[in-house]
C-alpha cells in the first residue's frame, strides 16, 4: 500500500447526538488526551519551550490543559467527542 494514495475515510458520526451527561465526559476525556499526548512526548524526549522545534523537541504544549489555547483544546475536545460519538454509533 502506497502512503501517496492513502484516503482518510472516518466513519460518519454527524446523525450521534450527546447527552449533556457525554458532553461534560468530553471536556474531562479532552483534559486527558491531552495527558496522554503529553506523557507520550515527554516519553520520546521532548521538553516545553516557547516555540515548537521539531529538531530539538521543543513544544509550548507541554504544559497544563488550563495553559493550552483554545484552538489546542478544542482539538482535544474533537477527538474526545468523535470517539465517544463513535462509540455510540457502532
Amino acid at each position: 500500500m502506497k502512503n501517496d494514495m492513502y484516503v482518510p475515510e472516518p466513519t460518519d458520526t454527524s446523525d450521534v447526538l450527546l447527552s449533556d451527561e457525554l458532553l461534560e465526559l468530553t471536556a474531562l476525556l479532552a483534559r486527558n488526551v491531552h495527558h496522554v499526548w503529553a506523557n507520550e512526548r515527554i516519553n520520546q524526549g521532548w521538553v516545553y519551550g516557547k516555540e515548537r522545534n521539531d529538531a530539538l523537541k521543543t513544544t509550548p504544549c507541554l504544559t497544563f490543559y488550563d495553559n493550552l489555547s483554545e484552538e489546542e483544546k478544542d482539538y482535544d475536545r474533537h477527538t474526545a467527542m468523535e470517539t465517544l460519538k463513535l462509540i455510540l454509533k457502532l
